[in-house]
């Protein structure tokens, strides 16, 4: 599968997989802040997100098959892999499976632990948008609102919004298989697995997905991180708080 990405700047390759339902253009805004630094940035839509190809088969397992042809094919090494949610998780698996191709690894707000399914509200709201009748993005907004309350998570979900044609509206997300497989989301890394390679969590104030009791599972499984907290964030934490987000990745990628 060819994975979509837009990629920019020149020097040292640094790939950053989006969350569940995002897509690169999430992170444009930082990649290109990050790429400043001499970095050639990835942004990468993972399989059934943004504008990359859809597929019936979705788990980790074929979207670090999708990371490693990416990067065979655009003859990436070294480098620097940081991951946000499910983006953290492909990331993880990447990195244990494919540890001679990462240089550093920086995951966003989640563990290596198994989560419970937490998105149904979400993926309820946005399979009840009936494009037929929905004819704008205001539109689609009222109607999401009854399911998705916080403004936010609206926001961040009607980006992926897009016109099919002329006068009809559509999602770039591939969502009856993302719907299907909603369990494959939160399965954990097998504790099998350890990368002995230099990791950064960083983990927001106002996020439950890493707790106090996670750190001992996560040392055990990355021995060579660190934990950072960004303050005042919960898990999207690299847009409520870009600053020490940024700062903070900055400072990881050139100890």
């Amino acid at each position: 599968m060819k994975l979509h990405a837009n990629v920019f700047g020149e020097g040292d390759p640094f790939v950053i997989l989006h969350g569940f339902l995002g897509m690169g253009d999430n992170w444009k805004t930082l990649g290109k802040k990050i790429s400043e630094q001499g970095f050639q940035v990835h942004l990468l839509d993972q399989r059934n997100h943004g504008r990359s190809p859809h597929d019936n088969e979705f788990s980790y397992e074929v979207m670090t098959d999708d990371l490693i042809r990416y990067c065979r094919e655009n003859n990436l090494k070294n480098i620097v892999l940081l991951g946000h949610s499910m983006g953290g998780k492909t990331a993880m698996l990447f990195a244990v499976k494919h540890a001679d191709r990462v240089k550093n690894l920086i995951v966003a707000d989640i563990g290596p632990k198994y989560y419970p399914l937490h998105h149904q509200d979400i993926l309820d709201g946005l399979n009840s948008l009936d494009f037929e009748i929905l004819k704008t993005r205001g539109e689609t907004d009222v109607e999401l609102s009854s399911y998705v309350p916080d403004v936010g998570v609206r926001m961040f979900l009607l980006k992926n919004l897009y016109w099919k044609e002329k006068g009809v509206l559509g999602l770039r997300l591939n969502l009856e298989v993302l719907i299907k497989n909603a369990n494959q989301i939160g399965v954990e890394l097998s504790e099998e697995y350890k990368f002995m390679g230099h990791t950064l969590f960083l983990k927001g104030e106002k996020s439950n997905y890493i707790v106090k009791g996670d750190e001992a599972r996560i040392k055990r499984q990355f021995p060579n991180s660190i934990i950072n907290e960004i303050s005042s964030a919960g898990h999207w934490l690299h847009a409520e708080n870009p600053v020490d987000f940024l700062n903070n990745v900055l400072e990881f990628i050139k100890k």
